[in-house]
């Protein structure tokens, strides 16, 4: 049996606990490790049983509790090379640890099958995660992308379970109080993926055979979880699906119930 937490999912910070009876594994620690630790057993993980942590970016709302938490609890850190090399450059790596860059190809953590994808994102390498359990579960990690590229839904394609931006609202951003360049930096295609193409991307997943879709990284300034939620349901009517039959949607944020399947 699977499980699947965000256990924080915003703009302030991210992680996300994927696992099974023999274990679990993070992705982004972007809170503080006391926080996370306490988030891993308010849904009854104990901290010590995560086998690898898999960053998606260097991003501080992706990173910041990782450098305490591998460090305390002595866990191997899988980044690209891109993003460990950023990670060293913002001091969010203690050369005590041992990381390793994740191969395109895959790596294996606590019975767990990880494969990284390229996501197009304003940092040195980003990169989402599609991971297979014991039992053949799917559950993909698709956040901080400025569009759904061919690469980003061949990897999500088929998930069972796909964590996916729904960052902001198009009309709350352009209208909102951020600053011109930092608007266009969003809506750019390295940017944060909108309400709308989250919707257009969901119809497709479930086409593809997706039950589970949790829509994460709402933007706090320019999104609200029920726009977000109605944003795909609503597309999801217009396209014959049927909530609750065809599919389950939730909206992640802190310290969401686990799901399991």
């Amino acid at each position: 049996m699977a499980k699947f937490c965000s256990l924080y999912s915003s703009s302030s910070g991210n992680c996300t606990y994927i696992g099974t009876s023999q274990g679990g594994i993070l992705v982004d620690i972007g809170v503080s490790a006391k926080r996370t630790c306490e988030a891993l057993c308010g849904i009854g993980v104990d901290p010590s049983s995560i086998a690898a942590i898999f960053i998606t970016h260097e991003h501080a709302d992706h990173v910041n509790g990782v450098k305490v938490f591998a460090k305390k609890h002595g866990i191997k850190i899988y980044a690209t090379a891109g993003t460990l090399a950023g990670m060293e450059e913002q001091n969010a790596l203690d050369p005590r640890i041992q990381t390793e860059v994740v191969p395109w190809s895959g790596v294996e953590a606590a019975g767990i099958f990880v494969r990284p994808f390229a996501t197009p994102h304003d940092s040195r390498e980003s990169s989402g995660y599609s991971v297979v359990t014991p039992d053949g579960k799917r559950i993909s990690v698709a956040t901080d992308i400025g569009k759904v590229t061919d690469t980003v839904m061949n990897a999500i394609h088929g998930s069972d379970l796909v964590l996916l931006e729904s960052n902001h609202d198009v009309g709350m951003l352009q209208n909102g109080p951020y600053p011109f360049f930092l608007k266009q930096r969003i809506l750019s295609d390295h940017g944060h993926l909108s309400n709308e193409n989250c919707a257009k991307t969901a119809v497709k997943l479930v086409e593809s055979g997706t039950t589970r879709l949790v829509l994460g990284h709402l933007s706090k300034e320019n999104n609200i979880p029920s726009l977000a939620y109605e944003t795909t349901r609503s597309a999801m009517t217009l396209a014959g699906a049927k909530e609750g039959l065809d599919y389950l949607l939730t909206v992640a944020g802190n310290l969401n119930a686990p799901i399991t399947f």
